[in-house]
């Protein structure tokens, strides 16, 4: 736990690229939802980086807490979808001035609700539903005989995330809502069985596809959410998330975007947003140029030891040109001394192999768990080394 602990915070302080930015604590009344006037708030005295929001104090976890592990795919995606949110939401709610809170208005029951399918005409006469009661995003089943089969319409909509984003009211010492994101987490590909407990099958959605239905969803759920307590006017962005199959070993990327005015129930127009995952080593030539400062990598940690080949990164790219590159290196040590030996070795290869334009983070484990992080910012010569007790 403690290591665990010291790890997530040294990324956290490490991967900002400003030095950290203090300020002075504040003390407000907190006006959010479910908060009476009466409650009390802190506005944290400084953050880490001009590139982060700060996080309004106490911390409250999301009304629907929980429900992502359960609806993503892999440990990547639920990641990436989280923080790449919080980057779309730079687009709209300046960090300077807007402060974090997880989502506190979509509650678990209705982001359940929502993710279902919608129910057939007669299964509403059959449970003796009303109309209303069909708040499902996903097509329905509407041929029973198919069960859930490739000739059905697919699970298009695997998850809704939530993020709230406070303003310090101008003219009190409240913090108010300032605006909201959501993120529609989509699946790229479709997974069925013929028959109940029988063998599971896949069938991919095309990209085409999986972005019209989730516009065609969006759509839906900015005029539900106007219909919300507290959310009739507030800004609101909505961005879709392709996540990937369950056997990746990369994350999913937001592919667009669109954002609704104050009090607006319609969404404007679409930005697309050009970001990816890649996995190293990748053999297609479109990366060659990036992934050869890694492969002499790999290759200078198998020659340290020479029967080993689990050296693997994954790539971040933006528009098409990489930002950042996250390097795993599991391997069985036995001795501190060989760990800080090989931490060595490697920080020196990050130096040699990778140009100063990108960032560069290796976590080095073993079966006892992390061992070495290794940070190396955009812009910098030098490597920050931490090495675990």
């Amino acid at each position: 736990m403690k290591k665990s602990f010291i790890l997530a915070l040294s990324l956290v302080l490490l991967l900002s690229a400003c030095a950290p930015n203090f300020q002075k604590e504040e003390e407000v009344k907190d006006n959010t939802a479910n908060n009476s006037s009466e409650d009390t708030a802190i506005l944290p005295k400084y953050k880490i980086s001009d590139d982060y929001y700060s996080m309004k104090l106490p911390f409250k976890s999301s009304a629907a807490r929980g429900l992502v592990v359960n609806n993503l795919n892999t440990r990547y995606d639920i990641s990436e979808l989280e923080t790449g949110l919080m980057r779309v939401a730079q687009n709209t709610f300046d960090p300077d001035t807007y402060y974090f809170q997880e989502g506190q208005y979509l509650s678990k029951e209705v982001v359940s609700s929502w993710l279902n399918r919608q129910y057939t005409a007669k299964e509403l006469k059959e449970n003796k539903m009303s109309e209303s009661d069909n708040v499902g995003l996903n097509p329905s089943d509407e041929n029973k005989s198919i069960k859930e089969s490739s000739e059905m319409e697919p699970i298009y909509l695997a998850h809704i995330l939530e993020h709230d984003y406070l303003i310090k009211s101008k003219d009190s010492d409240k913090v108010v809502l300032g605006g909201v994101t959501i993120g529609l987490a989509l699946n790229s590909v479709y997974y069925y069985q013929k028959e109940k407990n029988g063998a599971t099958y896949s069938a991919p959605i095309s990209a085409a596809k999986l972005e019209n239905e989730g516009k065609k969803i969006a759509a839906e759920v900015i005029k539900r959410m106007r219909k919300i307590k507290g959310l009739s006017s507030v800004p609101i962005t909505i961005a879709l998330f392709e996540q990937k199959e369950s056997s990746s070993v990369v994350p999913g990327n937001f592919i667009a975007y669109s954002s609704a005015g104050k009090g607006s129930s319609n969404l404007g127009e679409w930005k697309g947003i050009n970001e990816k995952y890649v996995l190293f080593p990748n053999g297609k030539s479109k990366y060659k140029s990036d992934e050869d400062p890694f492969s002499y990598f790999k290759q200078d940690i198998e020659e340290y030891f020479p029967n080993f080949n689990g050296v693997v990164g994954r790539a971040f790219y933006v528009n098409n040109k990489l930002q950042n590159l996250n390097i795993e290196i599991p391997i069985q040590f036995y001795g501190k001394a060989e760990v800080i030996g090989f931490t060595q070795f490697t920080a020196g290869n990050v130096v040699e192999h990778f140009p100063t334009d990108i960032s560069v983070q290796v976590s080095i484990t073993s079966v006892n768990g992390a061992e070495a992080l290794i940070v190396r910012d955009a812009g910098t010569d030098e490597p920050f080394v931490h090495i675990y007790n």
